[in-house]
This record gives C-alpha cells, structure tokens and sequence, in this order.
C-alpha cells in the first residue's frame, strides 16, 4: 500500500528544507513542528543517522473543517512530510498520503479534505522540485 507521495532532487539538504516550508507556506499550510531526527538520535541515543527531518503541517481551515466532521481525526493531524538524506546522495521530501490518513476513520464527508489535501501536497512536491532545478541549472 502506498502511503506517501514523494519527489527525489539534488541540493543541499538545508536548501531543500527551506524550499519545502516555502512551498507549503505558499500552499496555506503552517508548519507547526520541526523534528531533526537525526540531532534528536546523536543526542538521545549517541548514534550517527542521515539527514532527516519530520515537519508537522497544518491548515487551520482544513483541519477545523475536518475536525467538524471527525473529531478524532486529531490523532492524525497535523500531516507529515518528510525530508531526508537518500542512500544515492539525493534528497526526497516525502508527505502522507491523505486519501490513506483520511480513509482511516471511515468517512465519507472527509473525502473532499483529502483530496484537496493532495492536491495541495503535489503542489508543493511540483514546486520544490521546480525551485530546485531552477537553481541548479538542471
């Protein structure tokens, strides 16, 4: 089963986590967590892991909307995208699927949010994909 969508670009991996807050910004979406798993596992754990980085994010309209109709959907929220360090030097950012978060609690009236979900998250894949190139001359 899948559950993400995803896009694989060459840059620097700072520079790639900038793009893809500014994309989601431009999306409406606010990003409400940051975690560096990788400083969090040297840390806490005094082990070596690639760049990796979870970022919480989150429309209000969106998840009040959603909320209204599931009030459990908090469980779920806010959606994950993922931005790490690929074995081939690469670096993917990857987000949830939304039609797959949104199909776990078995409501029809969340449909609409998933869909519009995703196709606000392939926006913002398209356009960290597109920035990049652009600045690499690609």
């Amino acid at each position: 089963m899948e559950y993400t969508i995803q896009t694989s670009v060459s840059g620097e991996f700072d520079a790639v986590v900038d793009a893809t807050i500014a994309a989601l910004e431009d999306e409406g979406f606010g990003v409400l967590c940051d975690i560096d798993v990788k400083a969090t596992f040297e840390k806490k754990l005094g082990d070596e892991f690639r760049q990796y980085r979870i970022l919480g994010a989150c429309d209000p309209a969106l998840a009040q909307e959603g909320l209204a109709e599931e009030i459990e959907l908090g469980a779920l929220l806010p959606c994950n995208l993922i931005v790490y360090e690929a074995d081939d030097g690469d670096i993917v950012v990857s987000a949830v699927a939304p039609d797959q978060l949104m199909g776990i609690p078995d409501n029809d009236a969340l449909t609409p949010i998933a869909a519009e979900v995703t196709d606000r998250f392939k926006r913002v894949l398209a356009a960290v994909r597109d920035d990049l190139e652009s600045v690499s001359g690609s």
